[in-house]
Order: structure tokens, then C-alpha cells, then sequence
């Protein structure tokens, strides 16, 4: 292996009140391993093996509600047991001196009758559907239900759900929760103005897309405080065919809007993945989100060692979020500290309900022993 003197994304950081030996951050990553929305004992080993000392880690995208699913068996945290079942997990990421992170989401209209309660119509800011979509593996194909709009006087209700969930976070023992505002799920939906077709406060213009989202994170700073706060976005990305017609300005106002508030960081994706993790070279750059927002930038998407240095190296981003490589290399900041190579991920086994294979059957350097 190489010889390589200490790389950027190594050097410590003070996020907040905490101290990162690394800036090597898991990203969120929905598994789908968590039978019906409860996490599992499985989890506690995945999670574990890719927690470093003084190492984030972010959960999977973790459902604030029995309205917020989308998706077999990603996990939520509305209810008791769902908490309680979180908390040997957040243990056992604390134990090996990780810091970790609650994503909580909704996924709005991106759901169909099947996932909801009563098989009622998913939630929305739009009653428009999202067409058939061919799943990731390029084989099955994912049909959501016609929406219903949320009426203007339901909107605090989905607020406080976002709020509760805050809260149950913390008492699960997370460090913080991240905000999930990309991707083209419910505050997306509000977002962005090719989804967005309100006539009331909350659609139009800007400020009024941009108001449920930061109405979410003000409830959440007044219920566990600014520095426990992130929140990620993609103003770039077209997922669920999500589109803004001016991303850079959306991007803009959200950051300085989110300044207002003082919460800890903002977690956002490259415009060069723009939709299903493709990565495709394009001329747009999240510096001036990252000029203009006063906590810590976490830069994800399509990132590698090389890049990831690079980013850090050149202030681009204090931190850099890792997906695919992190899935499948549970100790991918000692393979970058040492340049070993890498364990190739297998898509295939990225979404299936194995509680093994594809999960926590990665192999870790020999030297680095598995532990």
C-alpha cells in the first residue's frame, strides 16, 4: 500500500459541540431491512462496523409518521416501540465512539395507497402523481397513487409530526437529527416549483415554497435546539421528478433563510447526480450555497477519495458524505488512510430484505481485523 501523508478528509473538525477525528461521513441510506418500520437487532452490527472514534454516521431516512412511508420496511420513529428499538442501535454506535444522527423524513406523494393507513391517498403539496418509475434495479417498476393535497389548515399537523419525531430522536439517544428536504420527497414537493402548484401561503413564490420546510426546522430547533439541527437538500437533483426552474436560487434562499436559525449543518447533493445516483459532469457547483451558509457543508454524490480531498482541500465542503463506497467498505476511512482498495458494491443486494447479505457480509481489510 501506499505511503500518503495525512489527506484532508482525515484531519479532524469541530462540528458544534463535537469532535470529529474525520471528515468521512456516512451517508443516510434507505436498506429496507426494517421489518414492518421497526429496526431491527441486525441493524446494531451494520451500524456498529461502520462507526470510527470520532466518526458521523447518519441513519437511514427514518419515517416521522404511519403516513410517511413509501417503501417496504424503512424504519420509523412515531411510535414507542419504534423508539425503544432504535436505542440498542444508537448504543452500539456510541459505545465504538461514533456520533450519529437521526434522518427523518416523509415521503409525500412518492408512496401509494398500499403503504398508507387505511389505503387512503398519500399526502402532498400537489394532488399531480409521480409516473411509474423502473425501480433501481432496472426491473420492477414502482407505481405511486394519486396524492391528496394537504389543505392549508393540515400543514402545522405534518409540522409537528416532524417535531415529535425530533424529539423521540433524542430520547432514542441520537446525537441530532438531519432534516430530509431532498430527493423529491414531501418537502421537496413543497420546494420546488415544477412539483409546487399552491395558490395559498405556502406555494407561488419562493418564500412561499421555501415556508413548510422552514417551518419544520424552527419546530425542531424550539424542540431540541439549533445545534442538534441538519437538514438535507438537493435543489439540484431531479428525482421523483422533482425539478426547480432556478435551483441555484432556491439553493440560495434556503441557506440564508437557514441561517436565520443558526442550526449546525446543511448536507447537500452535487448538482452532478441528478437523478437515480448517476453521475453526469455538469458546469453548476454548490459553492455559493457553501459561501453563503454560516455552519458546516457537507458536500455528497458521486464522491471518491480523490475528490473527496480535493473538496475539503479547497473549502468546497467541510465534510463529505459517502453512500455506495460506505455500504460496501464498513472501515472506508482506513482504506483511504492507508489507499487500499476497495470492496466493489453489489446494487443488486443494496434493497433487499436479507438481514446478511449485501448488510453486514462486507468484508473489512484483514489488517484492520473485524471489529
Amino acid at each position: 500500500m501506499e505511503n500518503i501523508p495525512t489527506q484532508p478528509l482525515l484531519t479532524p473538525y469541530k462540528l458544534g459541540k463535537f469532535h470529529l477525528s474525520h471528515r468521512v461521513v456516512l451517508a443516510p441510506l434507505t436498506r429496507q431491512r426494517s421489518y414492518n418500520n421497526v429496526p431491527q437487532p441486525h441493524a446494531i452490527l451494520y451500524y456498529s462496523q461502520r462507526t470510527s472514534k470520532g466518526g458521523l454516521l447518519i441513519a437511514e431516512a427514518t419515517g416521522v409518521s404511519d403516513t410517511a412511508q413509501g417503501y417496504p420496511d424503512t424504519p420509523g420513529i412515531w411510535t414507542k416501540e419504534q423508539v425503544e428499538a432504535w436505542k440498542p442501535i444508537v448504543d452500539a454506535v456510541h459505545a465504538k465512539g461514533g456520533i450519529f444522527f437521526c434522518q427523518i423524513w416523509h415521503v409525500g406523494r412518492v408512496s401509494n395507497k398500499g403503504f398508507q393507513p387505511n389505503g387512503q391517498a398519500p399526502i402532498s403539496s400537489t394532488d399531480k402523481p409521480v409516473t411509474p418509475q423502473v425501480r433501481l434495479n432496472g426491473i420492477d417498476v414502482a407505481e405511486f397513487s394519486t396524492p391528496r393535497r394537504l389543505r392549508t389548515d393540515e400543514i402545522p399537523q405534518i409540522v409537528n409530526d416532524f417535531r415529535i419525531a425530533a424529539r423521540n430522536a433524542m430520547e432514542a439517544g441520537f446525537d441530532g437529527v438531519e432534516i430530509h428536504g431532498a430527493h423529491g420527497y414531501l418537502i421537496e414537493q413543497f420546494l420546488k416549483d415544477q412539483v409546487n402548484d399552491r395558490t395559498d401561503q405556502y406555494g407561488g413564490s419562493l418564500e412561499n415554497r421555501c415556508r413548510f420546510a422552514l417551518e419544520i426546522v424552527e419546530a425542531i430547533v424550539n424542540e431540541i435546539g439549533a445545534d442538534k439541527v441538519g437538514i438535507r437538500l438537493s435543489p439540484y437533483t431531479e428525482f421523483m421528478e422533482s425539478v426547480d426552474s432556478n435551483p441555484e436560487a432556491l439553493g440560495l434562499y434556503m441557506v440564508e433563510a437557514l441561517n436565520k436559525y443558526g442550526i449546525l449543518y446543511c448536507h447537500m447533493v452535487e448538482p452532478r447526480i441528478k437523478k437515480g445516483g448517476v453521475v453526469a459532469e455538469c458546469p453548476q457547483s454548490l459553492v455559493p450555497m457553501r459561501k453563503a451558509f454560516n455552519g458546516t457543508f457537507i458536500a455528497a454524490g458521486g464522491y471518491g477519495r480523490e475528490d473527496g480531498n480535493n473538496a475539503v482541500a479547497e473549502n468546497r465542503a467541510d465534510l463529505i458524505a459517502y453512500g455506495r463506497l460506505f455500504l460496501a467498505n464498513p472501515d472506508l476511512p482506513r482504506r483511504f488512510e492507508l489507499g487500499a482498495p476497495l470492496n466493489k458494491y453489489d446494487r443488486n443486494t443494496f434493497y433487499t430484505s436479507d438481514p446478511v447479505i449485501g448488510y453486514t457480509d462486507y468484508p473489512f481489510l484483514e489488517a484492520n481485523g473485524n471489529s
